[in-house]
């Protein structure tokens, strides 16, 4: 990241988002908001002098999930670039009650900017790469695991911060008492594979199988996984599952009836042994959910703006999962990343290197093939009644002048030749290329003789 950000020939709009996005391939305009952080970003050294001095640091981290505080004026993440941080206006004390301002008293740089306004930029862009990742799933809306309701049942990336040296807890994995765990689960399928996600996530198997190595290494806790197929699937997978065996943990697999109780203090983990069919309730001191990938809450409204639809699971649709994985049915916007699907760490790389290639390719290559069976309307047998309009997936109808009175027109280099708007005018006005009353009726006559 600090590569990108010091390249000459990129640009990044870190704390915005894209509100509007129009035209079409080689000629997109998109509008950006740029939320005001309060600090100008020019003049920021990132000294994290303003964090230090800050009297109100008792918020909730986001990043550490809640198990450490932060100032109003924080950094989202360590590592985060630019190294510019942002003011938090809901816990600020100036914006509360225009009072405070110790940020701005102690900036050497005078880099803090309570008069910042919000921006509306528009960028021109040939081609469009989409990479707006994945979310955790929420484990509250699972019962059964008890997540929020008892004491001890954590995440995965919640075990993450902790084990981590830099995280809340300087790498020491405690309970809620603050006593060391003697023995933890870890359960697989936490948010895949169920009713409302029937999808694998992937990466749940392995970072699982990562977390119980560290514990065993460094918590020198015994450790349970609770799993339903173990898909070690990736080059080196299996021989990292079988070292992880090595390391004392234990497996044992179930299917669909898994939860968590409280028992005399601890945790239970109840199941069925797949294998012998048996009830299973294992006592445990810590209870580590391995939580699946699932798409943004605003996906929906993301792929609107961008004219990507999606597939029944909610991630972005390709063209083609085989012949054009990487592209969508809007010419000019590829997909990379989690935000297609859930895939790790190497297939996101290599899935965005072939989204850059193609990008770069069609702006190299300095014209577009247009689809052959695009809509066409009459002017004059149009009634503007912008049924067409409403109708168009793609965005590919507009309306114009002509001869004095609004008419609908196509854009033949967004039309996809779907027929919505053929099909649907009161006027007769649309028709299809290669697909015209006269032709269609030829073929239905050339097959009857």
């Amino acid at each position: 990241m600090v590569s990108v950000g010091r390249h000459p020939n990129i640009t990044l709009m870190t704390y915005s988002e894209v509100e509007k996005v129009s035209g079409y391939i080689g000629n997109f305009t998109v509008t950006v908001k740029r939320k005001p952080r309060y600090v100008n970003e020019d003049l920021c050294t990132g000294c994290g002098t303003c964090l230090e001095k800050c009297p109100w640091k008792k918020i909730p981290s986001e990043f550490d999930y809640g198990m450490s505080t932060r100032p109003a004026i924080y950094y989202p993440f360590p590592q985060a670039v630019p190294r510019v941080p942002v003011i938090d206006t809901e816990n600020c004390a100036y914006f509360k009650s225009g009072k405070c301002r110790a940020c701005e008293k102690f900036c050497p740089r005078g880099a803090i900017d309570f008069d910042q306004q919000e921006q509306h930029v528009e960028i021109e862009a040939g081609t469009i790469i989409l990479a707006t990742g994945f979310q955790d799933f929420d484990p509250r809306k699972e019962t059964r695991y008890q997540y929020g309701t008892l004491p001890n049942v954590v995440t995965g990336m919640e075990l993450e911060r902790m084990i981590n040296s830099g995280g809340p807890t300087n790498g020491q994995v405690r309970m809620s008492d603050g006593r060391i765990p003697q023995r933890i689960a870890v359960l697989h399928c936490v948010g895949s594979r169920g009713e409302s996600h029937e999808y694998c996530s992937r990466v749940c198997c392995m970072y699982s199988l990562k977390l119980a190595t560290l514990i065993r290494e460094y918590v020198k806790a015994d450790v349970v996984e609770f799993y339903r197929d173990m898909r070690a699937f990736g080059k080196d997978y299996e021989a990292f599952y079988t070292r992880t065996e090595e390391h004392g943990v234990n497996f044992v697999r179930f299917d669909n009836d898994l939860r968590v109780e409280p028992r005399n203090g601890h945790l239970a983990v109840l199941a069925t042994d797949v294998y012998t069919g048996k009830e299973i309730e294992a006592p445990v001191d810590m209870v580590v959910l391995s939580t699946g990938i699932e798409p943004h809450a605003d996906q929906q409204a993301v792929g609107a703006i961008f004219g990507v639809s999606r597939s029944p699971d909610g991630f972005f649709l390709e063209k083609h999962p085989k012949m054009a994985p990487v592209e969508t049915a809007t010419d000019g916007v590829f997909l990379a990343g989690a935000c297609q699907g859930p895939k790790d760490i190497p297939d996101s790389v290599s899935q965005g290197a072939a989204a850059a290639a193609a990008a770069l390719s069609l702006l190299d290559h300095g014209t577009v093939e247009l689809e052959p069976f695009t809509a066409q309307i009459s002017a004059e047998a149009c009634g503007a009644c912008r049924t067409c309009e409403g109708l168009c997936p793609y965005g590919a109808i507009a309306m114009v002048d002509w001869n004095g009175r609004q008419v609908a027109q196509v854009n033949e280099i967004l039309c996809k030749g779907c027929g919505a708007c053929v099909a649907a005018c009161p006027a007769g006005a649309a028709t299809q290329k290669g697909f015209t009353l006269d032709q269609v009726l030829a073929e239905i006559e050339g097959i009857l003789l």
